[in-house]
């Protein structure tokens, strides 16, 4: 005869099982990950750099699809003469080309090239002080974004109803649309960071976010 104190001790034993067996089953699952496949032709657009960072031209290939009327960038291509920078080049093509194929807003790839400080120093060109190559490397990813509309620029600022212009608050969360000259602020996440005379300042008027290198 089993007693009820052990059979009650049973019971706990096995639930307590099947808890641990669930929790298991939990980090098992895989996680769902959006990724859009590449069809055999793409459209392409190719972009010549000269940068004061690299020795050679570097010429960059991007690539995009066309899907439900969405256009999405899908691979990234790095090409020069200087063969050194090589492997370098390979896995910047290899985790852009992944982000653009996995990620559902693939525009934050920006901000983290921007973000990318050369120990040696930033350089001016055509009057905008890039921070590193690979700050170079993002404004092309920008320009092709607005060549083929991925990003598109606003026709005209919204009115109100007393008839002045609304205020457009250009937003991370809102695909960076707005004016290519400017940045995302970190301070507002608004895009009216510039850069003048070697220092970041945010022209909103309500953020004065200011940063200068030394």
């Amino acid at each position: 005869m089993i007693k009820i104190g052990a059979s009650t001790k049973i019971e706990e034993i096995s639930k307590n099982k099947k808890n641990d067996d669930a929790q298991h089953e939990i980090k098992k699952a895989p996680t769902k990950i959006q990724n859009t496949i590449r069809p055999e032709v793409v459209d392409a657009k190719v972009y010549k750099l000269k940068s004061a960072f690299v020795k050679n031209s570097v010429f960059i290939t991007l690539s995009y699809v066309q899907e439900d009327e969405e256009i999405r960038p899908i691979e990234i291509f790095i090409n020069s003469k200087d063969l050194t920078r090589a492997p370098e080049y390979v896995v910047l093509t290899r985790l852009v080309s992944a982000i653009f194929r996995r990620s559902n807003d693939p525009m934050f790839i920006l901000e983290e090239l921007q973000g990318i400080f050369d120990p040696n120093g930033g350089t001016f060109k055509e009057g905008k002080y890039y921070h590193s190559f690979y700050a170079e490397i993002a404004d092309v990813i920008e320009r092709f974004f607005f060549d083929v509309g991925v990003m598109v620029l606003p026709d005209a600022r919204p009115v109100e109803d007393n008839g002045k212009p609304k205020k457009i608050v250009q937003a991370k969360e809102e695909g960076n649309a707005g004016n290519i000259e400017f940045r995302v602020c970190k301070e507002c996440n608004n895009r009216t960071l510039k850069t003048e005379n070697g220092c970041d300042v945010c022209m909103d008027p309500d953020c004065g976010y200011s940063k200068c290198d030394k």
